[in-house]
């Protein structure tokens, strides 16, 4: 567990950290601040653009696969560890990679058009190692190899297992179902979800994605509501200790700046992507002609994620004051410390709405869990198929996948999120410096398009 840790510090160290966001500020500046220019017409082509062109599915079901995959349990459990072991200045550095992130998801999916190419079943086919490859030359070939590597071992930790433990630690909680049980029987259910491809899991996000993000949204905004008087002091709090240490208290060991940046930024990645290349592995599936058209609908997924639901969820963790690591020292809040994850934040949510609160956030969890799970698989899928060359192990990988769901349900919490964190890391990096190679294809086009001379594309 401490070698486990020490690399974790290590991938996600300042290095990494000046990589990541210095990435999302360098297009940000370059793209003149186009997630904030065109966040409007974003969403409007989000709703409303059926698609025109080559892909498999429409923009609209692109956007659900990949919310699906993003709006998971790092919104629930993940914001819940950031709290107790980043403190509220976390959030803060959360919200800074999530808003500089919305440029760097938005040059993804614009590269991820205009480098897609088929299998050898016919079907789209796009991601980093395919933008690397084709945009860079032969010679960078080993970095997009190296990424479709850690994208096939992350679609196990941050895609899988980790999802299936917050599903099968809330559910025990809430409706003391068997760890092992429960195990089982996901494993069963991702199966028959994923046999199907993309395409079934581009409806099943359709139906899911809408309708489990209401619920868990409805319900934190009761609480929001209930608990008015307490948001302006937690945003305090959340301003404050990004740019102040959190004192230790008791046994409780403080959370230096560095740390709550480190614990924010890794957690922001997990629950946005935005930097690790996920979003273009099903961008190029959209049926899209207008590369930064697609590129807008994609960065529509991170704003969503991170600066509602993750944000909903931490307030709801700091005006209940269930953020304390402690076990209320700090908060005032009397429980014993002992609760972590997903089994924090429905304490908290069941603080004020009872049952129903707990019942709220066991069926989010299920949901979001769920979903994030099979829209991974599909991450991975293209990964696989990227190494390997051909599909023909895609069968095998779908047996594999389904019972790792199974053992993440059994598994140790910490060490799933420390590996999770880690796969995010390694995938992250040959990601970013494809992408900043590639960054003047990226701004050409944009001016292009915002000038209306750009071309269709196939």
């Amino acid at each position: 567990m401490e070698v486990l840790q020490m690399i974790s510090s290590w991938i996600w160290g300042i290095p990494s950290m000046v990589l990541l966001v210095g990435t999302g500020l360098y297009f940000t500046v370059r793209l003149r601040g186009l997630q904030f220019r065109r966040l409007k017409q974003a969403f409007q082509l989000a709703l409303t653009k059926t698609g025109h062109g080559e892909g498999e599915i429409s923009s609209f079901q692109m956007l659900m696969t990949s919310l699906a995959a993003t709006i998971g349990n790092g919104n629930i459990a993940g914001i819940a560890v950031a709290l107790t072991m980043g403190g509220p200045g976390a959030i803060f550095w959360m919200w800074v990679i999530g808003l500089v992130g919305m440029a760097t998801k938005y040059a993804e999916s614009l590269l991820a058009i205009l480098f897609r190419q088929r299998n050898d079943r016919g079907e789209i086919v796009s991601g980093p190692m395919y933008y690397i490859e084709k945009g860079l030359g032969k010679s960078f070939k080993p970095l997009a190899v190296a990424f479709a590597l850690f994208g096939l071992i992350a679609s196990f930790g941050v895609g899988n297992t980790v999802q299936a433990n917050a599903m099968s630690t809330v559910l025990k909680q809430t409706f003391h179902i068997p760890l092992l049980a429960f195990g089982v029987v996901l494993a069963v259910a991702v199966y028959f979800s994923i046999r199907g491809g993309l395409e079934r899991v581009s409806s099943i996000s359709t139906i899911f994605v809408p309708v489990m993000s209401l619920l868990y949204i409805v319900a934190a905004l009761i609480i929001l509501v209930l608990q008015a008087n307490q948001i302006i002091p937690a945003l305090g709090l959340i301003v404050q200790y990004a740019f102040q240490p959190l004192a230790p208290v008791g046994a409780f060991a403080g959370v230096s700046i560095m740390v709550a940046m480190q614990v924010g930024v890794a957690r922001g990645i997990f629950t946005n992507e935005a930097g690790l290349g996920t979003a273009a592995l099903i961008a190029g599936s959209a049926k899209s002609e207008r590369p930064a058209e697609q590129g807008l609908i994609s960065m529509t997924s991170t704003f969503i994620v991170t600066l509602i639901v993750c944000t909903m969820t931490a307030l709801v963790l700091m005006t209940t004051g269930f953020w304390d690591p402690t076990g209320g020292t700090l908060s005032g809040v009397t429980h014993d410390g002992s609760l972590t994850g997903a089994a924090l934040t429905s304490a908290a949510f069941a603080s004020v709405l009872g049952p129903l609160g707990q019942w709220t956030v066991a069926f989010s969890v299920f949901f979001f869990g769920y979903s994030t799970i099979i829209g991974w698989y599909v991450y991975g899928e293209k990964c696989l198929e990227y190494l390997s060359g051909a599909t023909k192990f895609n069968r095998l990988y779908q047996v594999i996948f389904a019972l790792a769901a199974c053992y993440g349900a059994i598994a140790n919490l910490e060490l799933l999120w420390l590996v999770a964190d880690i796969a995010n890391g390694l995938m992250m990096i040959p990601n970013l410096i494809g992408m900043l190679l590639l960054s003047k294809i990226v701004i050409d086009h944009t001016k292009e398009y915002e000038a209306g001379t750009i071309r269709k594309v196939a």
